[in-house]
């Protein structure tokens, strides 16, 4: 890092500003009152929110528009360019930039901000800055971060505590990715895909499960661990979930939480109930029971993330019935088993699962849901050559709970295809061991195939990181227009 993240005034420029990493960053940057630009190849509704807000978005990755917040420059009357006036320039108007493992050393941006020598960090470093200044609550692990951060945003936002709040993901409760508190608190999801994780240094830090999932950075689960063992070390107070194997041989957490009493974490479960409509458990502290914890969101999975979340209310001295009441109004992230809607009696589900063990626990949600012969249909754009090859006998075993399964060909994610996996090969394994496989090459055909095969009963789960859920609205539409055409 060639210097210290400056927040009294200096402009800030996002090359991809667009995207889950970079746009809650620019929000509350802007929220701040500071000046903030970016660029983005792909405009949408969150470059619009951005926008909305004040911050400066060019559709083009080019080298000029690290000059929107440069004052023009004359000399005996004479306007410089940017490379004339630098001598004659304080160097403060240079803005600072801000990238992410995604944006290469080619891009004319970039390549533009080194020559001009604008201080250059990548995001994490902008995270880790925000998370410095704040009584932070940074959320890390393989899975469950989205869903467990918002959850506590949202749990201390409804306990009137203000969090300033960025997680991966879009929450209605904030509309957006992103929310500006006035409190001390900040919420933060850490990320641990490029080893940034090890940055942070928040006052508290939760684990929620470690795995093996960006094999594009790790080569071994152990790398991944000495990651997570560095941010537990930066951490004052270390929350963990002992139900994961690896967390319970790696590390010891000052607050521990489980679904299993018998393992002996500070905050545990019982008289668990898990519905369709949502899961029930009486919450125990130490030994002596809280009460009981309504929760919206399904499966196991969530009733793990929501213990997390008590912890942290906690350790923040809420009371229970406080936490509670949070947490039972809490609607979830958006892509994490979100209703899509419901058209010619087909319920439509979208979900950002990618990684085998994300798929199990998803679809044994969808099969709590489903009503009584309802069919289970996954359908899964598989997400990085990487993570497919690396897990291809995971993901084979991953589908037991869907009745159908329709798989597409890998987004890649910007990796290069090396031409050793392909998402019919995908297809041939799961085939190995489900009966109901089908291989639609592109999402053209996805979409012509769902409208032969889903009939009316049946869950529709579209499970993958990629743009899968782009074909979504078009399904639905084609649904709704031939149930208006046949009445």
């Amino acid at each position: 890092m060639k210097n210290a993240v400056d927040f009294s005034g200096r402009p800030f420029h996002f090359i991809g500003i667009g995207g889950m990493g970079m746009s809650p960053l620019a929000y509350v940057l802007a929220k701040l009152n500071l000046p903030v630009s970016g660029s983005d190849i792909n405009l949408n509704h969150i470059t619009c929110r951005l926008e909305s807000i004040g911050v400066h978005v060019f559709s083009r990755q080019e080298a000029n528009n690290l000059e929107f917040f440069r004052p023009a420059v004359k000399v005996n009357g004479v306007l410089l360019n940017t490379k004339e006036a630098l001598p004659t320039v304080i160097e403060a108007t240079l803005p600072q930039v801000i990238c992410s493992t995604a944006i290469n050393t080619n891009n004319l941006e970039y390549k533009a901000a080194l020559e001009l020598g604008c201080p250059i960090f990548h995001r994490s470093d902008l995270l880790a800055a925000l998370i410095a200044d704040y009584y932070s609550i940074a959320v890390a692990g393989t899975h469950g971060k989205t869903t467990t951060s918002s959850m506590i945003g949202y749990m201390l936002l409804q306990a009137n505590l203000d969090p300033t709040i960025l997680v991966g993901g879009e929450v209605n409760a904030w509309e957006g990715t992103a929310r500006i508190g006035n409190s001390r608190y900040l919420v933060a999801e850490a990320d641990e895909s490029d080893g940034s994780l090890v940055k942070h240094t928040p006052e508290i830090g939760i684990i929620t499960n470690i795995e093996l999932d960006h094999p594009d950075y790790y080569e071994t689960l152990q790398e991944v661990v000495e990651i997570f063992q560095t941010f537990a070390k930066g951490c004052k107070t270390l929350v963990g979930s002992i139900d994961c194997a690896t967390v319970r041989e790696h590390f010891k957490p000052k607050i521990s939480y489980s679904l299993y009493p018998e393992i002996g974490a500070d905050y545990t479960a019982t008289n668990i109930d898990y519905r369709a409509d949502g899961t029930t458990a009486l919450v125990w502290e130490r030994g002596k029971a809280l009460g009981v914890l309504n929760l919206r969101l399904l499966g196991r999975h969530n009733l793990s993330n929501a213990l997390a979340a008590v912890s942290v209310g906690r350790i923040l001295g809420l009371e229970f019935g406080e936490i509670a009441k949070g947490i039972a109004t809490f609607e979830g992230a958006r892509r994490r088993f979100e209703y899509m809607g419901e058209v010619n009696g087909i319920t439509f589900i979208d979900d950002y699962a990618h990684h085998p063990s994300e798929i199990r626990v998803t679809l044994a949600a969808a099969r709590l849901q489903a009503r009584p012969g309802q069919r289970v249909v996954a359908i899964f754009q598989p997400h990085r050559y990487s993570r497919t090859l690396t897990f291809l006998e995971d993901f084979a075993q991953s589908f037991t709970h869907a009745d159908l399964v329709v798989l597409t060909d890998i987004y890649s994610a910007g990796e290069k295809n090396l031409g050793l996996v392909s998402g019919e090969h995908l297809a041939s394994k799961v085939a190995q061991e489900h009966p109901q496989v089908t291989y639609q090459q592109t999402l053209a055909s996805v979409c012509e195939f769902l409208l032969q095969a889903l009939r009316p009963g049946d869950l529709a789960l579209f499970l993958g990181a990629g743009n899968l859920n782009q074909v979504i609205p078009e399904v639905m539409a084609t649904f709704c227009n031939l149930t208006t055409a046949t009445s």
